[in-house]
């Protein structure tokens, strides 16, 4: 295969789980993800282990053509981001908070396309400076993010309503989508530098991109891999992502002179 064939390289951070009666720690994440990846957005998904103390996050960066921010069960720590400290029933997931956060920073920085997927959008946002709602049931106002659609987990559950003229708009030529958010914790006070593309219909944001950044830098609350065999936003966001990992890959590869001329282009 010639070096202009090959696929760009999307690294997927991933969470620890305790398997079998030893407790032998395990990182991984849902396959759903990478088949998204690699059927919609047209790369070759790699897992990157959840190792901070082992990781040189900006070699990782300099290395990657984009990065991907799946869901999982647990949290955001709260001390991230000056919240209050969870209960102790809570789950956690300290090891990926440690490697990701500052992977998204770095990523971001070196023009790296990045896309976050659920707990994705909760860590760009406070990576980046923002909060998070511990509970959004729990704030006057809010709907019940957690509960799942009588037809199944990953179904449609409410209305997003697009911000108009924004990129999830011009992407999909309408106003309104429908969308499967299945979540406990959301976003409170917005990053700086971050952009609202889509509100739940009780105002909590559900869709962001990162103004000004160099390429593709967007979060969705939603599960937009969980159905991306069919025509709609979320696979149009995928697509895109892949769009933007091939002029990262084309960067990557090319001479200093021609590298400027691909950033001017």
């Amino acid at each position: 295969m010639s070096e202009e064939s090959l696929k760009p390289l999307v690294g997927v951070t991933t969470g620890i789980s305790l398997v079998a009666k030893r407790k032998v720690r395990h990182h991984g994440i849902a396959e759903r993800y990478l088949h998204a990846l690699a059927r919609v957005a047209g790369v070759v998904p790699m897992l990157i282990p959840a190792i901070a103390e082992d990781t040189d996050v900006a070699d990782l960066a300099r290395r990657l053509d984009g990065l991907f921010l799946p869901g999982g069960r647990a949290n955001v720590e709260p001390h991230h981001y000056g919240g209050r400290p969870f209960p102790d029933d809570e789950i956690r997931d300290p090891d990926r908070d440690a490697l990701t956060l500052p992977l998204i920073r770095a990523c971001i920085d070196r023009g790296v396309p990045v896309f976050g997927v659920c707990r994705g959008i909760q860590e760009m946002n406070v990576a980046l400076g923002g909060t998070l709602h511990y509970r959004v049931h729990l704030v006057d106002g809010m709907l019940d993010h957690r509960r799942r659609h009588r037809r199944g987990i990953y179904q449609n559950r409410h209305k997003l309503i697009l911000t108009p003229g924004g990129m999830f708009e011009r992407l999909v030529g309408v106003s309104e989508v429908e969308v499967n958010s299945l979540h406990g914790q959301g976003i409170d006070r917005l990053a700086d530098g971050l952009e609202i593309e889509a509100r739940a219909p009780d105002g909590l944001v559900e869709g962001v991109c990162v103004a000004g950044a160099r390429r593709f830098a967007v979060g969705v609350q939603w599960h937009a891999e969980a159905h991306h065999e069919e025509e709609g936003l979320s696979r149009e966001l995928l697509k895109s992502f892949g769009e933007a990992t091939r002029e990262r890959q084309a960067e990557r590869a090319a001479t200093p002179t021609q590298r400027g001329a691909v950033r001017a282009a």
